[in-house]
């Protein structure tokens, strides 16, 4: 950790170094259930008085994540006095509707600068105070592991608090190391944090709901943490019962892994053959496309495989729609790429598939997950594969929601052109779409190269 860091710059001016309990090292799925219980304590106590509003200093490291939390704060900002917020120049903030607010000032950061390395929340209220503070390992403390390739994974030194006189300090200290970027703006966030400091006639906040929320967040957090391991002894389980059939171990984790797949399809009862059609129709596309056979070939096992990271979901996945879900159940379905890939991570000949199903949720504005990928820095198989699979998932019911036709669904996906989806594949679907309409081709429920374990349970069972 470099000695400007603002973590470091706490410790050296507290007794003997003494860091509070919560210190350590964090990984950052961690680190967001940890924010996300303190910006919600922001948004459920938000106040009409304007002198019970608190101070927020944020800031976002590079700035990768920031386009999926940029509504979030949009309205975290109608609960502030002030909020101020510092990442790289080319993270979104600016042209946000959440950067144009009066209360909201950015700092640009310089990529040179350390606070790019650095997660930090700061709440600073007349009537209690909190923060997050974080630093990311450097590449050398990764040591042997190596930098993951998972973002959730990435290990951060952190601690949280609610230590007023800890949060005060740091608030002082991350201020200064705003001040080369505006020194007007460094001069009046400390007369502001001066102004709450002096504030006395304020009952003090009962902070056991945050508390109660940081633990349920927290649970949840090791929770995807223990379902990913179990869902790896699975994985090895199934490759255990495939090596009695072939001892090729690249071809038994294949196997393993469609097993796995297969089983999720199952426990979807409205839409069992997800994965075959999403393959299917992916394959389509990536024709149309005129894709190279080997890209074509990742395409489509990346079509089977795309729904692996719901292996451990919770029923309600499958029963309920998004919105309905609870935090627990929301978590993996938000999540259910990063788990997948964790998971294609056992098996490095899948590499670029990982790849694949890990890019499939990000959108072409840069709003999607987990990545906040933008653009053409998705991978072109990664796009097709995240089209078809919302596309397909319309033309099936979920929870209250009935199915809808190859046309309304084909609406919905138009509706999302440029934001969610890019526009080139979303007029290729079209074309397919209209053909199917017209007779001229048959929508495929099935990709044109299928591996037989795949159906081997399916023909046993109807035989």
């Amino acid at each position: 950790m470099q000695p400007e860091a603002t973590l470091n710059q706490l410790k050296n001016v507290l007794d003997h170094g003494q860091l509070p309990s919560s210190y350590g090292v964090y990984f950052k799925n961690t680190l967001v259930a940890l924010c996300h219980a303190l910006e919600d304590h922001v948004l459920q106590t938000c106040s009409v008085i304007s002198e019970e509003k608190p101070l927020l200093l944020v800031t976002f490291q590079q700035g990768k994540w920031y386009l999926q939390e940029a509504d979030r704060y949009y309205d975290i900002a109608q609960c502030s006095s002030e909020v101020a917020i510092a990442a790289v120049a080319d993270s979104g903030f600016a042209t946000h509707k959440t950067g144009q607010l009066d209360n909201v000032s950015l700092i640009h950061l310089n990529l040179d600068d350390s606070l790019v390395e650095e997660w930090n929340l700061i709440i600073f209220a007349p009537n209690y105070a909190a923060m997050v503070l974080c630093h990311e390992l450097s590449p050398d403390e990764y040591r042997a592991d190596g930098y993951p390739q998972v973002d959730t994974e990435r290990k951060f030194y952190g601690l949280w608090t609610f230590d007023r006189t800890l949060v005060q300090t740091a608030a002082h200290i991350l201020t200064e190391r705003y001040r080369p970027y505006n020194s007007s703006l460094a001069d009046r966030l400390l007369e502001k944090q001066q102004q709450i400091s002096e504030i006395t006639n304020t009952t003090p906040v009962d902070l056991t709901g945050v508390v109660s929320r940081i633990v349920t967040y927290l649970q949840t957090s090791q929770q995807q943490l223990i379902t990913i391991n179990r869902q790896k002894r699975e994985l090895v389980e199934l490759e255990g019962q495939a090596l009695k059939l072939n001892r090729n171990l690249a071809a038994n984790k294949l196997q393993a892994f469609l097993r796995m797949a297969q089983k999720i399809d199952e426990r979807d009862h409205d839409n069992p053959i997800a994965s075959l059609q999403v393959s299917a129709l992916a394959e389509v596309l990536g024709q149309i496309l005129d894709l190279p056979t080997l890209k074509l070939r990742r395409l489509r096992l990346a079509g089977l495989l795309y729904r692996i990271g719901l292996a451990e979901a919770p029923i309600e996945v499958f029963t309920h729609r998004a919105s309905q879900l609870d935090e627990a159940s929301a978590a993996f379905w938000r999540d259910r790429s990063v788990f997948g890939a964790q998971l294609l991570a056992t098996m490095p000949e899948l590499v670029p598939i990982q790849k694949i199903v890990l890019q499939h949720l990000e959108y072409w504005d840069g709003s999607g997950k987990p990545n906040g990928l933008k653009g053409e820095g998705i991978s072109l198989e990664a796009r097709i594969l995240g089209l078809v699979a919302y596309f397909q998932e319309q033309t099936q019911p979920r929870g209250d929601r009935a199915a809808m036709s190859l046309t309304e669904a084909l609406d919905k996906c138009l509706e999302y052109s440029g934001i969610r989806f890019d526009p080139a594949l979303v007029e290729s679907l079209s074309t397919v779409i209209r053909l199917v309409e017209i007779g001229l081709m048959k929508l495929p429920d099935r990709p044109s190269q299928l591996p037989t374990v795949w159906l081997e349970e399916t023909i046993t069972n109807k035989s």
